[in-house]
């Protein structure tokens, strides 16, 4: 008997990846945004070039709010102070958020939400944040019992090679099938038709461009498949290409089918709120100033200050501490162009972040001691009104 080889040969991967990795076309660069979502139109907005579906559809969110307040006998020519929360990526840190949400309620000064938005990790907690302090028990028990295996799955080695991910997310598809149900879709539903927002971003691979899904619009579509959508890009915002399979969403042009690679949002931007020139641009469709009081939080899942971190003379030793790198710099110029936007509209900016009196050893991604100890760090921190800073460092 011949022995099975120990080192697969170039013909046998090749076989394996042309039986593994098949996919419909991808969209052609110049109908990426003519591309929609079956029975879902309002989907989602590509803000990197044209906002005008973002300015359409966030004057409408007033316009529902305005009829909300009438209907209870309010004057509806007056939008109460509008609160938006900007959740992070962090990996598992994403915990500092959760903790954070949940002290907060323990203080008693959370506000109502106007409008929430999740990248990465924070989208796994802003659809539960979006819905109020109800459910802050989801969000504590997301944030303290799970572990490794309890979000990606790792692939043997030869898997790795014929596929697209060192590891798959069905532990993280198990998670959010458990908490992300037909009732929860219904609950955001309903707060979007009062005029909230809840925003997830996640990046089209095949374009390179970041999407924002207007997660509100799916959840009250009931359209077939809004419940999977709304999972999928959950996960899809938390897939970290190369290192987790992507996900394929299937859109349509003109009736021709299609098929996007989604991957982590915070490829392109760890954390977003809404789009620069918003404000200005809507003030000019309606016809006069827009003038709303507004109170910005935005959570980030992580420190400010670069962490010194000796590097192994190794190739993915060096390639990981220079994508960290990547990503810590990038989380700054996220916060200072939301800072500045604040600034220009007349915002209140409030800004946490993970500081340096937290002191835990990080052994593995998604070490539930870090996490539960992150959690209850932030969590005793808002309990007791956390301090939350006016303005990145560097611009104070």
């Amino acid at each position: 008997m011949k022995p099975f080889p120990l080192k697969p040969s170039a013909s046998t991967l090749n076989m394996l990846l042309q039986a593994c990795l098949q996919r419909r076309d991808a969209v052609p660069p110049m109908l990426t945004e003519k591309a929609v979502i079956p029975g879902i139109p309002a989907a989602r907005y590509w803000v990197d070039r044209d906002i005008t579906p973002f300015i359409q559809d966030a004057i409408l969110s007033n316009k529902r709010e305005s009829e909300l307040l009438a209907r209870g006998g309010k004057s509806p020519d007056v939008l109460p102070q509008a609160n938006m929360l900007a959740v992070s990526g962090g990996g598992d840190a994403g915990t500092f958020a959760a903790g954070l949400i949940a002290g907060w309620t323990a203080h008693g000064t959370r506000p109502p939400f106007k409008v929430v938005t999740g990248i990465s990790a924070g989208a796994l907690v802003a659809p539960f944040a979006y819905l109020g302090s109800a459910y802050d028990d989801v969000i504590h028990t997301i944030a303290n019992a799970i572990g490794p295996k309890d979000v990606f799955h790792p692939r043997n080695m030869l898997t790795r090679l014929a596929s697209d991910g060192i590891a798959d997310s069905k532990p993280l598809s198990r998670l959010i099938t458990k908490y992300v149900t037909t009732e929860l879709l219904a609950a955001i539903g309903l707060q979007y038709a009062e005029g909230r927002i809840l925003l997830i971003g996640t990046t089209d691979l095949d374009s390179c461009r970041p999407v924002t899904w207007n997660m509100g619009a799916i959840a009250a579509s009931q359209a077939p498949g809004s419940l999977d959508l709304f999972r999928n890009i959950m996960i899809a915002s938390m897939s970290i290409p190369g290192a987790v399979s992507p996900v394929m969403i299937d859109v349509e042009v003109d009736g021709q089918q299609f098929q996007e690679m989604h991957v982590d949002g915070g490829v392109i931007t760890q954390v977003f709120l809404y789009p620069p020139g918003l404000v200005m641009s809507m003030s000019k469709v309606v016809g006069a100033p827009y003038r709303r009081d507004r109170n910005f939080y935005v959570v980030r899942n992580g420190r400010l200050a670069p962490e010194w971190s000796g590097t192994k003379r190794r190739t993915l030793s060096i390639g990981g501490r220079a994508i960290s790198a990547l990503i810590q710099t990038q989380g700054i110029s996220d916060l200072d162009r939301i800072y500045r936007i604040a600034q220009r509209d007349g915002a209140d900016f409030n800004l946490a972040y993970i500081d340096d009196d937290f002191q835990c050893p990080h052994s593995q991604k998604f070490d539930g001691e870090y996490m539960r100890r992150l959690f209850d760090y932030a969590y005793q921190l808002s309990a007791k009104g956390y301090p939350w800073r006016k303005s990145p460092p560097n611009e104070a």
